[in-house]
């Protein structure tokens, strides 16, 4: 499962993407899926601190 870092940084690569396109409907999709990325990483964030088990950032740091 991803971190909440990981789907906020597809947030930020919609944006920019939002960023390059001329207004219209393929901004807004854009637009629409950071702001879905954005709700899964508050998501993710609330998962994590009702059931710390779940915190994979953590697991990953172990493991290097």
């Amino acid at each position: 499962m991803k971190t909440a870092s990981e789907y906020r940084k597809h947030a930020e690569e919609c944006r920019v993407l939002a960023r390059q396109v001329p207004e219209g409907e393929q901004r807004e999709q854009l637009l629409e899926m950071a702001r879905t990325w954005e709700s899964l990483a508050e998501t993710r964030e609330g998962l994590v601190r009702n059931h710390p088990e779940l915190d994979t950032a953590k697991s990953a740091k172990k493991e290097r």
